[in-house]
């Protein structure tokens, strides 16, 4: 009997683990533009992350306020916003065990000049006002993004097939 319950206990730690966050990450229209998305959803994928939504879309100024509202008394706000809203920009749900904190890594620093080379950041951009990507930075801020940009049914949950060869 006390075998079975340590083993209950280490399935149910094991499946603990296995909860996975979600994260929003929107490239930018200079990704788009550049045509450099296959590159920048290539490095998620083979980290091992997971994208379970996916959509090519011109955002309305309406969204882009609600989206950078934390930014709107900043004096680059309204820089920020005409910019978002003049090309289609490329939003994605990702899904990964600490993915927020993992896909911030592989996005690099806000400012290209400090990103590290290796991230997307500190590869593809150049410039703070055109610096390619946006992840969300907090778990609040992922579900607030996420439900921005996507509803429940837009998001698709199912197994991949390489996960026993990425999660322990």
């Amino acid at each position: 009997m006390l075998n079975l319950i340590i083993n209950l206990i280490h399935k149910l730690i094991h499946e603990v683990k296995k909860m996975m966050e979600k994260s929003f990450v929107m490239m930018k229209p200079d990704a788009v533009q550049r045509r450099i998305m296959g590159k920048i959803l290539t490095r998620f994928e083979e980290k091992g992350l997971q994208v379970v939504a996916a959509k090519l879309l011109k955002i309305d100024e309406d969204l882009a306020k609600e989206h950078y509202g934390e930014h709107s008394e900043k004096p680059f706000f309204n820089d920020l916003v005409s910019y978002i809203t003049s090309s289609p920009s490329f939003a994605m749900v990702i899904k990964g065990d600490d993915a927020i904190s993992l896909i911030r890594k592989i996005v690099g620093a806000t400012n290209p000049k400090e990103a590290d080379l290796g991230t997307i950041r500190g590869d593809f951009a150049m410039d703070m006002g055109r610096n390619i990507i946006h992840a969300s930075d907090s778990p609040a801020s992922a579900e607030r993004e996420i439900s921005l940009f996507f509803n429940e049914d837009e998001i698709c949950e199912y197994k991949i097939a390489d996960d026993p060869w990425i999660y322990e």
